[in-house]
């Protein structure tokens, strides 16, 4: 491991423990040249995930896309920073355990919706306005009499 200060690839590792996640390990390094000290994560590599979305078109997984699709529907809500983290790593935990190498978008919007049903019913209700993509007030009262049943 180079030094982020000096270059100097004469780095050691000082202390190791698993980071928050506990599906990474953070490591502190020091740099027997320089003396600094600095810190590195390392993760388990995964198999890239194509997201197959409504027009067909396929993309590579791009976790900040769910993260801002929870966060706008989250918005001005009492939900900490922390909880809507942790929606987000459930719903990367579920598409990645499904071992596939394609998911459709639809699958990913589902599952986000039936995190969000359980943590927040405005936030529910944001987040199916724009991904049922409710066209007209009919079908915005059909999605919240199903909530109330």
């Amino acid at each position: 491991m180079k030094c982020p200060f000096c270059s100097s690839e004469n780095t050691r590792v000082i202390d190791s423990r698993p980071a928050d996640d506990n599906n990474s390990i953070r490591r502190r390094r020091l740099c027997d040249d320089c003396g600094k000290r600095f810190t590195t994560y390392e993760k388990v590599e995964t198999i890239p995930l194509i997201i197959i979305k409504k027009d067909n078109n396929r993309e590579q997984y791009d976790r900040s896309k769910i993260e801002k699709g929870v966060l706008s529907a989250c918005h001005k809500r009492p939900i900490s920073v922390e909880l809507i983290t942790k929606l987000v790593d459930d719903v990367e935990t579920q598409i990645f355990n499904k071992e596939e190498k394609e998911v459709s978008s639809s699958v990913i919007g589902e599952i986000i919706m039936d995190k969000l049903k359980d943590l927040d019913a405005v936030a529910y209700v944001r987040f199916a306005s724009v991904y049922r993509e409710f066209k007209d007030v009919n079908t915005f009262m059909n999605e919240l009499k199903k909530m109330l049943v």
